[in-house]
């Protein structure tokens, strides 16, 4: 066809003469590419509904990245309760290789929870992740020290951490997808940027209460018990999240492709319906015979999705590298480098994350109107090009020069966090998203993400340069400059395998008369 180019939103080019020569094979082309919608088929979602789906899996995504903020700022305390047995320098590497070690099981977890999501529905499957990790969170509350039970304690939390990630793995991809398939398209940016508010609160909720304790009953008091009191709270806040959860119903987009699955299969006779554009050949790739059954759900995912998957994993790794870095790592970094006194770390990290969640709201909005695209790369440049200037004034120890640093790379990562949950689930279908992201994101974070803290405590210690730090963010940066050149922009467009999704029926109406008017 002449002039076959693609328009942003998948339509094909306009070209005059190329339509007075071809007009059927236009008209074709255009219906495979945008189908006709009927006014009944069009999600309409009001506002309140929309908040109570948002704030439930903002929650629970408070309470996984509060669990893990919890660690982080223990990492130096928890290594000496756990791991006493060893000399002191290797105390906090251990106890970072014990925060990674979670990481491990990820995958696994998103490969079990993510099919299973797309099989069985995305509410069922966030309840259960939260009952898990809730009940994780609370055991590490309660297990001896290395002086009382001796290698046990520190296999007991390996379980527990083991248990946080298994059932994490199943956490982001599916509270991404849910809030994704909740939202309008115009506004899937916005409500996307409250997820990550939920990180945010979650690690401020952390840090501030460790705060609080150091202050109330001092170092000695975090080391013999106070330590234990953060995890404690953790299961009543994972009941909280379940309660809410559990209230919910069903996404809608969920429902239409399970409505849509079961017609197909009445009419055909078929077990399973197409998967969308990115996934149609799946089932033919996994088929070898007629009569043969299609392969398993995750064969059918990484047949379909490779390079999406692929894509995936690189903006993650990329994102992951600069999130673990500064709000993960940074406080271990200010106690170990700078000597800081946890209460001076704790307050700075707070200060910071504070002004970053001030304004990821207004991320997710511009988002919204200019694209997913722009801000993702400002974000990652600005890593690149900010991070070591910000160590050099980290290093600096004072703090004002300490904060001024940290403001640097939020500002770089605020773009991130704005973006990265309204790009994630676009990038794949429906029938499959929650499955796709969940072993595309978990495969990236536990290669990547995860293992930050360690890695670069590691290479501060090998290189002997506290600069090690920065100059592994930048790697990642790069990785994440190519991955969002190779992005499509999907922004106010509706997710793949699904209606147009609208906040108030007069945007359905319209919905229907521009379709109309683009196919005169």
């Amino acid at each position: 066809m002449d002039a076959e180019a693609q328009d942003n939103d998948g339509s094909t080019a306009r070209d005059p003469a190329a339509r007075r020569r071809h007009p059927l094979l236009f008209r074709v082309a255009q219906a495979k590419l945008r189908p006709r919608w009927r006014l009944s088929e069009i999600t309409v979602t009001e506002e309140p509904e929309i908040r109570r789906a948002v704030r439930a899996a903002a929650l629970g995504n408070a309470m996984e990245w509060f669990d893990y903020g919890i660690y982080a700022y223990l990492a130096v305390t928890l290594g000496d309760v756990f791991y006493s047995g060893a000399s002191e320098g290797t105390r906090t590497i251990l106890s970072l290789a014990t925060f990674a070690v979670s990481f491990a099981v990820r995958p696994l977890g998103g490969a079990f929870f993510g099919p299973l999501g797309d099989r069985v529905g995305r509410k069922q499957v966030l309840a259960l992740t939260m009952i898990l990790m809730a009940s994780a969170t609370f055991s590490i509350g309660l297990i001896p020290s290395y002086d009382t039970i001796g290698l046990w304690a520190p296999l007991l939390l390996i379980i527990a951490r083991l248990t946080q990630g298994f059932s994490t793995g199943g956490e982001y991809g599916g509270a991404a997808t849910f809030i994704a398939e909740y939202a309008p398209d115009k506004r899937r940016g916005y409500y996307g940027s409250f997820l990550e508010m939920g990180t945010l609160a979650g690690y401020i909720g952390a840090s501030g209460l460790v705060l609080v304790l150091t202050a109330g009953i001092g170092e000695d008091g975090m080391a013999s018990w106070g330590w234990r009191i953060p995890f404690l709270i953790g299961g009543p806040l994972g009941a909280i999240g379940l309660y809410l959860r559990l209230r919910l119903e069903e996404t809608p987009a969920f429902v239409k492709s399970e409505a849509g699955r079961a017609t197909v299969a009445e009419v055909t006779g078929e077990a399973e319906p197409a998967l969308g554009r990115k996934a149609e050949g799946a089932k033919a790739e996994g088929a070898k015979a007629e009569g043969k059954q299609a392969p398993g759900e995750l064969r059918r995912i990484v047949a379909g999705q490779r390079q999406t998957i692929l894509l995936c994993i690189a903006l993650v790794a990329a994102y992951n590298v600069a999130n673990y870095m500064l709000l993960t790592y940074m406080p271990t970094y200010l106690t170990e480098v700078l000597d800081w006194p946890r209460a001076e770390q704790l307050a700075v990290v707070i200060a910071t994350m504070v002004a970053m969640i001030s304004v990821v709201t207004l991320v997710g909005r511009a988002n919204d109107r200019v694209g997913r695209k722009p801000l993702l790369m400002i974000g990652m440049v600005g890593f690149l090009v900010v991070t070591a200037p910000a160590y050099v004034l980290v290093r600096q120890g004072s703090v004002l020069a300490v904060f001024g640093g940290m403001l640097l790379l939020g500002g770089s990562l605020i773009c991130l966090q704005g973006t990265m949950s309204a790009t994630l689930p676009a990038l794949f279908p429906t029938e499959i998203r929650y499955g796709s992201l969940a072993i595309g994101y978990n495969l990236s974070v536990a290669v990547f993400g995860g293992t930050t803290p360690a890695v670069i405590e590691g290479l501060v210690h090998v290189l002997d340069t506290p600069m090690a730090a920065a100059y592994y963010t930048m790697a990642f940066a790069v990785v994440g400059i190519v991955s969002v050149s190779l992005l499509t922009e999907t922004a106010g467009l509706p997710l793949e395998g699904s209606p147009p999704a609208v906040a108030t029926a007069a945007e359905a109406e319209e919905v229907v008369r521009t379709q109309r008017r683009n196919l005169l």
